[in-house]
């Protein structure tokens, strides 16, 4: 089983949902005009309800509620076709799946290394193999990228990605910095919330979510998040990226610009909700953001993959399960799957 390490290099790092101590000062990536999200220095949700501070964060690692995970959870990877003519989705795992819609291949959020961290010697450690062996991928034409956290934001499956394949990375203000350090060469389109791309054949759309940023102590909000809407030959998908629940905002902007065939949704990180509530949602959320962001299926996102919060493994389905059956959701409709998973979304 996993041993609690406290102040791990997770939350030092700003790895998922874990806070840090905010060190004031300039702006290390971006730099633009005020707006009703960036006060010339810091991006910031419009709502004001903010993220945990150090002192709130100690109190959560001394707090002695984190469930053992095991260390090892075994995974039977797919191989995906090259190309497929209407819309199938793959579980790698976190937040990555391959959407493979009207013969263009996405990735949403890539990570397929072992460490969602900085280095990969230590850091918070997956439990699944990814869903699809990196040399099994497809060719690639477009990754979006949410925001810069380690466990969304992994640089070396970028750059094997973009040595291979050469695709375009759309992804919010900032984070185009932080990419060109890593990858000078890398095709990176970047946006403020609602810019929108053409891309490969699609329509990418940035979308405002609720949630934060950091690659270290000194770069909170630095570099802005977002979710997005994906207009593909055979209908929209919604990518939600990390989120809060926000009282429904952030699916309420994305049902502006729906409906979507497919939603992928953030179940998972959730636990201790006093800590975790400004930054994500938990299941109950999951299926209430579901059923407002006009999305006809769901696949389950964020969970399972690197212990980052409390919750134990299989919490975050086991609850969306009952969040369903309190809906009266079936859970054909919103899917929680292993990594390997392929689905064919129904027409």
């Amino acid at each position: 089983m996993r041993r609690r390490t406290f102040l791990g290099l997770a939350a030092l790092l700003g790895v998922g949902a874990c806070a840090a101590r905010e060190v004031t000062m300039g702006n290390r990536y971006y730099s633009g005009p005020v707006s009703d999200h960036f006060d010339g220095s810091k991006f910031f949700n419009p709502d004001g309800m903010r993220t945990r501070g150090f002192r709130e964060l100690l109190r959560w690692q001394t707090s002695g509620g984190r469930q053992d995970w095991p260390d090892h959870v075994p995974v039977t990877q797919a191989v995906p076709d090259e190309r497929v003519t209407d819309l199938r989705v793959t579980f790698i795992g976190q937040a990555t799946s391959l959407i493979q819609a009207g013969g263009l291949n996405i990735l949403s959020d890539p990570i397929l290394t072992k460490h969602a961290s900085p280095v990969q010697f230590a850091g918070p450690a997956r439990v699944t193999a990814p869903g699809i062996a990196f040399e099994d991928l497809p060719p690639i034409d477009l990754v979006v990228l949410s925001h810069n956290h380690y466990d969304h934001m992994d640089m070396p499956t970028l750059r094997r990605l973009h040595e291979r394949d050469g695709m375009p990375v759309v992804t919010p203000l900032g984070n185009d910095t932080i990419l060109h350090d890593a990858i000078p060469d890398l095709d990176v389109r970047v946006g403020d919330w609602e810019d929108v791309f053409e891309v490969g054949g699609a329509t990418v759309r940035l979308l405002q979510c609720h949630h934060w940023s950091a690659r270290g102590l000194r770069d909170r909000h630095d570099a802005l998040w977002c979710s997005f809407a994906v207009e593909t030959p055979v209908g929209r998908v919604l990518v939600m990226g990390d989120t809060a629940f926000d009282g429904g905002r952030p699916y309420e902007v994305a049902a502006r610009h729906g409906p979507y065939r497919l939603a992928l949704i953030p179940i998972g990180a959730y636990a201790p909700r006093w800590y975790m509530a400004p930054q994500h949602q938990d299941p109950a959320a999951a299926v209430a953001g579901f059923r407002l962001s006009t999305a006809d299926y769901a696949l389950a996102q964020h969970w399972g993959t690197f212990q980052l919060t409390d919750e134990a493994r299989d919490d975050p389905v086991i609850e969306l399960h009952k969040a369903l059956a309190e809906a009266g959701i079936s859970q054909d409709v919103f899917r929680a799957v292993p990594p390997g998973t392929v689905w064919d979304l129904p027409a």
